[in-house]
């Protein structure tokens, strides 16, 4: 007996021991990194190289959240995370990457890491040169569309991570993914309201390269070039009325009050003729009460696909009722294509608004910047 409660304290004192030596663990201390204008996303960091990225807007009217964990690969074999509490682990830097939407395009090459790029769905959108050259030459792998991946060639092509866009969160493509043990991180920046809001989404993709020095670098010129077009319009001495929008199968639809294009054209020093509407898309209207509302609007923005007054005639006979049709004073955002058909102002615009702000202000009023050449809008012949 007396052998055997010898051998119980020697266990006790060696357990004691091993635990004053070991210590309990000591708990991450996280340094929140803040955003400017972004409200899709948070980023959490800690001295030990855990960056922690949380996802609260994947989709629209979404009440789910994802958190993601990114850990540096020397650090995975040795870093104890708890599985459950993420959605998502990721090592970083990621050398293989499939993204799923044009908008993300420009922020790979941005951040100078196209190269990291291997899977695409529908490619034939993606208008970036450099984006091309990879595809051309094999680099970057056709995948389908993003509802139906080909998940067989995402396999095969052993990506570390893939940034896929939601509508809903169903997509049956992804989840077979993640059972796959590949991870599958949401990217909300569609979902962002503002422009520079869209913009600083390039700080979310930098985590996965270690570039978030370069990303807020970037962003910051950005946002400067973006207030400081915002400040010279409101020199502007009046403020031109603007209709958005055409005709799709009998329904008119123009940019909602709360939209991204909205608030572009506030920003503008327009009177755009929605802007009291609390819709933060389209709003799908009649001809009759567009035409009612404005038909004397000095500007017309993006009229459906069309490129040309001609071809505006041969689509709807009612548009030349319209004062701006008459004046010809039309711009598009869908004429300017990349060699391959991709509209160039869905793929970059979101990345580079101050672009975008300087064709409006040049557009209604050429006399605070003469010299701007119109890069994504552009007359209708």
């Amino acid at each position: 007996m007396n052998k055997y409660l010898s051998l119980l304290f020697f266990l006790l004192l060696f357990s004691c021991k091993q635990e004053k030596k070991g210590g309990l663990p000591v708990p991450e201390t996280f340094v929140s990194i803040e955003n400017t204008y972004a409200k899709g996303f948070t980023i959490q960091k800690s001295a030990s190289g855990l960056t922690i990225i949380k996802v609260n807007s994947p989709w629209p009217d979404s009440d789910a959240t994802f958190s993601y964990a990114l850990v540096p690969k020397e650090k995975m074999a040795t870093m104890s995370l708890n599985k459950d509490a993420y959605d998502a682990i990721v090592s970083i830097p990621v050398e293989r990457m499939v993204v799923t939407s044009t908008t993300h395009i420009p922020v790979l090459e941005t951040l100078g890491v196209m190269n990291s790029l291997v899977g695409f769905p529908q490619t034939e959108y993606i208008s970036s040169k450099q984006a091309r050259k990879r595809i051309d030459a094999g680099q970057v792998q056709e995948l389908g569309t993003n509802e139906a991946i080909n998940t067989e060639i995402v396999l095969a092509l052993r990506p570390e991570v893939v940034v896929g866009f939601g509508i809903d969160g169903q997509n049956k493509a992804y989840e077979t993914l993640k059972r796959s043990n590949i991870p599958v991180v949401y990217n909300g920046d569609w979902i962002e309201e503002t422009p520079l809001g869209k913009a600083e989404w390039i700080k979310f993709f930098a985590p996965f390269f270690q570039k978030e020095v370069l990303a807020d670098s970037i962003f910051k010129t950005i946002a400067k070039e973006y207030t400081a077009i915002k400040a010279l319009a409101k020199k502007a001495k009046s403020k031109p009325t603007v209709l958005t929008g055409g005709l799709f199968k009998d329904v008119w639809h123009v940019a909602g009050g709360k939209s991204w294009m909205a608030q572009f054209l506030n920003d503008a020093q327009t009177h755009y003729l929605w802007a009291d509407t609390p819709e933060k898309g389209g709003i799908g209207l009649s001809l009759e009460s567009v035409l009612d509302k404005g038909q004397n609007a000095d500007f017309w923005l993006n009229p459906s696909m069309f490129v040309s007054y001609g071809e505006m005639k041969q689509g709807n006979r009612h548009y030349e009722q319209f004062s701006a049709f008459k004046n010809q004073t039309i711009y598009s955002n869908t004429i300017t294509k990349g060699a391959t058909g991709g509209l160039i102002f869905y793929e970059l615009a979101p990345q580079r608004p101050d672009l975008v702000l300087k064709d409006l202000l040049h557009i209604f009023h050429p006399e605070l910047l003469p010299d701007h050449e119109l890069f994504f809008f552009k007359p209708l012949d």
